[in-house]
């Protein structure tokens, strides 16, 4: 491809040599050694006191895109795969960059599948804000304030961005259709848009193959220009991109250039001539026909950048070989020896870039290598007004005005204090602040007052200060200082003058130091003056970043009731689990409800359960029973029980105990366990039996008797409970493993007698323990025992059981056969059970410790399960046999 042409006098070039290292091209002509500097096309831009440039590394496929802030000396790194060109405008730039196809697009892009280059619109830190998917190539991409255009040889595609600082909340609903809207469109460079039809986005039809392609574009505001290989250009008016003329130049152009008000166009051609173009200015031709546009007799050779200056349609700057011109009017001023790239030229003053000493350590771009050129008009200016006077300069911008003229000699002006050339020099450069600034001082009756804020609004702080100070006027010293937000030296001022200060003041400064070290996450620091200040909001969030809960609980019960900080106060006690703060402070601003939650929120539930009761909530039952099922579902049946055992929801604990006691039963493997499950379940429904006494009780507080508050809290217990097996029966389970346990325990001690009579009480629980194991017990006791009518009574039992096999059923048969062919089917003694039943004296006690029935009035009986022991027997026990609860 056909880059550039340079033209070396001579016959005959000879021999061609690069520098090693650099950018310099040795050339034998004849005779001669000529040197060329070669000035490489980098892919760069400048936006917003930001240079962007791109480079490539040994280590990386990507292009290395660097946006360096050349104010703040901060630069921001970009890998961006495939990148064609960079091009800037105003705060944005664009990146021109070909798809990678081996990743599929974003699902956004669905309208252009297929699209295989993108135009990707970044801020001046490189942050991505919108990107469009296209399918020519741009080869050209230029930008302006509203519109992107990007064209290949053959046609150009236009979008116009929008940026989010300037979308309404209507806009935003539209962005989705900004196609149809037309905000997009491209073009054939053979068409003749007449800018009444909106463009089409069918690429199809505009990848037909042009004669004259494109070979460069550039565009203003209002003006579009295509320059085409053959030297015609094509004139097209923004924004509706009708073709407004044609005009036909002598050479091919490779750059362009449009000033600020578009009316002349800059080319510079494939040779690096440069020539001028006047849009606007009508001729006739050798035909006697009016043409619009004239080639301006101006040519300058071994040209290769340009800029028109932003705010002068007549000033330009332009590089030449290693100088650099400035021309006004086509007139030039002196050279300047340098090799930069011009980045912009406004307020007459140039800014340039060395971008050859950059590339050559990219990832470290120094500041020295941005270099500020004054144009020869500033100098003088500047010159007049130091050496001349006010007077004479005042004249001489007169004669050559120019805004930042005017301005310079505005602050000239006001470091005199002539005020009325100040104020006319400001109105002239349409400086409004200016203009109230000179009016304010031209009512100050102090010369040292005029020259303190004169020295503030140039900046010399310091300056102005000790002038207030020494008119002794504290107040506008301090005032200073917090337009500038130097707080340090604020609190420095008050605490230093001899009066009372100003308390809300002292307080605003130490709030402000506070948030100076918060913003610095210096929280120890911010704590201090925070307290000094008394902000209790940033307070309490810097006792939570620094974790000083104790603090925030001494904040906290510092608040009065209802203060809106409390409950953010409480939000956080509950992030790191301080449950009893939490609901501390949830309650001092009047919410229950979010105390309940953090508590549910913590697993707190007998906490949320009486906070529920106290504050007559319904939900909490809801809530226990969800948290329950969760546990349930999970086979956490025992964290279900406790949770209910916590929250004082002991029926439901007991019923889910009995549960688990009836399941482990039916395993039949260590009865000792079953046991102990029972009395854990009769234990819980005890508890609900006090639970509802002492609830009643509370209730009728004060008006009817203790007897008269239990037999309630029993109704209500009966009209509350669903299964009164539970209730009324707790112990039962717990009875027959106990005396199951007992009667074998007396059975391997040799108390047969004894065994046997407690085997005989199992006759009652055949629903918890099974009737073989009681029967087949209670034959092996009474067998021991020699009381073979027991013994034959038992294996009655056994034979006539459902529940066994015909086989089981011969076995007992047969086992009962051998036995009474041998002894007689009758006991040789009445048991002492059965001579009670027949004196008919009713059901008389058990005695857990022992079996036997108590016929004496005096004996003990547990606090807790109410089951009796002979006085004989409790003596040689220190807890209950039964439940296992302390004698004493």
């Amino acid at each position: 491809e056909h880059l550039r042409t340079l033209k070396v006098p001579g016959n005959q070039i000879a021999a061609v040599s690069w520098e090693g290292g650099g950018l310099r091209v040795g050339l034998a002509v004849d005779s001669f050694i000529y040197f060329a500097n070669v000035r490489p096309d980098y892919k760069w831009g400048y936006c917003s006191n930001t240079v962007v440039y791109a480079y490539t590394r040994p280590d990386r496929p990507e292009y290395c895109v660097v946006f360096w802030d050349t104010k703040n000396n901060e630069k921001y790194v970009k890998y961006v795969k495939s990148l064609i060109s960079i091009t800037t405008c105003g705060d944005f730039c664009i990146l021109a960059t070909k798809t990678d196809e081996s990743h599929p697009q974003e699902e956004n892009e669905t309208e252009s599948n297929g699209a295989t280059y993108v135009l990707v619109l970044c801020n001046s830190i490189g942050t991505p804000l919108d990107s469009k998917y296209i399918d020519i190539g741009p080869l050209f991409v230029s930008m302006t304030k509203t519109h992107v255009i990007a064209a290949s040889k053959e046609a150009f595609y236009t979008w116009q961005y929008r940026v989010a600082k300037k979308l309404t909340a209507l806009e935003i609903n539209q962005v989705s259709r900004t196609r149809k809207d037309g905000r997009e469109r491209v073009y054939h460079v053979d068409d003749t848009p007449s800018g009444s039809v909106e463009g089409t986005l069918d690429y199809s039809k505009i990848l037909a193959v042009t004669r004259d392609p494109i070979c460069c574009i550039t565009a203003s505001d209002k003006t579009l220009i295509v320059g085409r290989e053959s030297g015609t250009i094509q004139r097209y008016s923004l924004p509706n991109f009708c073709l407004a003329q044609k005009y036909v130049l002598s050479c091919r152009a490779y750059q362009m250039s449009l000033n600020c008000n578009s009316s002349r166009l800059a080319i510079i051609d494939i040779a690096g001539v440069l020539n001028f173009f006047d849009l606007e200015a009508q001729t006739t031709d050798s035909m006697g026909q009016q043409v619009i546009g004239e080639q301006l007799k101006f040519e300058r050779r071994d040209v290769w950048d340009m800029k028109w200056a932003n705010d002068n349609p007549d000033l330009f700057a332009m590089m030449e070989k290693t100088r650099m011109y400035v021309f006004r009017n086509l007139d030039p001023e002196e050279p300047i020896q340098t090799s930069g790239y011009i980045c912009s030229f406004e307020d007459l003053e140039i800014k340039s870039v060395i971008l050859d000493e950059i590339l050559k350590d990219p990832e470290h771009p120094n500041k020295d290598y941005i270099i500020n050129f004054e144009i020869r008009s500033l100098r003088d200016s500047r010159a007049l007004i130091e050496k001349v006077g006010i007077e004479d300069a005042s004249q001489f911008i007169e004669d050559n005005p120019h805004p930042r003229l005017w301005r310079l000699l505005a602050e000239a002006a006001l470091q005199k204090l002539d005020l009325p050339t100040a104020e006319q020099a400001f109105v002239r450069c349409k400086d409004y602040q200016g203009i109230e600034f000179v009016k304010r001082l031209g009512n100050l009756l102090s010369e040292s007052m005029k020259q303190a804020e004169v020295a503030a609004y140039f900046g010399r702080f310091e300056e102005a200060e000790r002038m207030y100070l020494d008119m002794d006027r504290r107040d506008l010293a301090i005032s200073l200082r917090i337009k500038l937000g130097d707080w340090f030296r604020v609190l420095q001022l008050l605490r230093s003058g001899s009066g009372d200060s100003d308390d809300t003041l002292l307080e605003q400064a130490y709030n402000a130091i506070g948030d100076y070290f918060a913003d610095r996450q210096k929280w120890v620091n911010a704590v201090q003056y925070y307290l000094q200040g008394r902000n209790q909001e940033r307070l309490a969030d810097c006792y939570y970043m620094l974790e000083d809960y104790e603090g925030l609980e001494m904040l906290a019960s510092a608040l009065p009731e209802n203060n809106k900080l409390l409950p953010d106060i409480a939000h956080m006690f509950v992030t790191v689990g301080m449950c009893e703060q939490a609901v501390t402070a949830f309650l001092k601003c009047n919410m229950p409800k979010a105390a309940v939650d953090a508590c549910v929120h913590l697993n707190q539930w007998n906490k949320a359960v009486e906070l529920a009761k106290n504050h007559n909530m319904k939900e909490i039952g809801s809530l226990l029973s969800k948290y329950a099922s969760h546990l349930l579902k999970k086979n956490k049946v025992f964290d279900a029980i406790e949770l209910y055992r916590k929250a004082n929801y002991f029926l439901e604990a007991a019923k889910l105990m009995f549960k688990i006691a009836d399941e482990e039963a039916k395993k039949r493997t260590k009865p000792l366990r079953v046991k102990k499950l029972y009395v854990l379940a009769a234990l819980l429904v005890q508890q609900y039996h006090e639970q509802m006494k002492n609830t009643q009780k509370g209730k009728l507080k004060g008006k009817h008797s203790e007897a008269t508050s239990a037999l309630a809290g029993l109704l209500e217990e009966d009209a509350l409970s669903l299964d009164n097996r539970i209730i009324d029966n707790a112990w039962r389970g717990a009875e027959a493993y106990h005396f199951f346990l007992l009667a074998q325990r007396q059975l391997y001690e040799g108390y047969v007698d004894a065994a046997m009579r407690t085997t005989l009480h199992l006759r009652d629980y055949e629903d918890i323990i099974p009737a073989v194991e009681i029967y087949s017990l209670l034959a092996l006791c009474a067998c021991a025992n020699r009381a073979f009518g027991t013994c034959s009574e038992a294996f009655i039992q056994l034979e006539s059981l459902d529940s066994l096999s015909p086989e089981q059923k011969q076995q007992y048969e047969d086992l009962a056969l051998e036995i009474f062919t041998k002894h007689s089917p009758k006991d040789t003694r009445k048991t002492d059970l059965d001579s009670l039943c027949e004196s008919g004296e009713g059901k008389l006690p058990t005695c857990i410790a022992s079996g036997r029935p108590i016929t004496e009035y005096q004996f003990w009986m547990c606090n807790v399960c109410k089951h009796c022991v002979q006085d004989q027997e409790i003596s040689n026990y220190n807890f209950c046999p039964l439940c296992h609860s302390s004698v004493g």
